[in-house]
């Protein structure tokens, strides 16, 4: 297996962006489909975002566009840009593989296999 490492988080006024990357040593991001969770204090883990192998995007309501995913399989990243951010927006972000996700079964956790340890995220005046 392979370790997943979220970077780019942070302190961030309403209405600001933050552009979150998630990088993977031990295996590839190619052909794999990567999603975009959140948890804050207030909520449970909730869905943000992903794309499936094939490059399709599925997005919860509260992050169509606002926020987009995209990946670099030169530098095995993929990214999560986040802009018009609001304070319901604080949370802690995962990255997460699904190598089986079609795009239906992007917002389901349980399809996914290996997960990494967070970036902060605080929005915040």
């Amino acid at each position: 297996q392979g370790q997943l490492v979220e970077s780019g988080g942070g302190f961030v006024q309403p209405g600001g962006s933050l552009r979150l990357s998630c990088t993977a040593s031990g295996r590839t991001f190619r052909n794999t489909g990567v999603g975009w969770f959140r948890r804050s204090p207030a909520k449970e883990r909730e869905f943000v975002g992903g794309m499936n192998g094939s490059g399709s995007t599925n997005y919860a309501s509260s992050a169509k566009g606002r926020f987009t995913i995209a990946r670099d399989n030169a530098r095995n990243t993929v990214s999560l840009q986040l802009t018009s951010l609001t304070p319901e927006d604080t949370g802690v972000y995962y990255c997460a593989t699904c190598p089986r996700c079609i795009w239906s079964s992007l917002p389901q956790a349980r399809n996914y296999d290996e997960w990494g340890l967070g970036t902060q995220v605080t929005v915040s005046s």
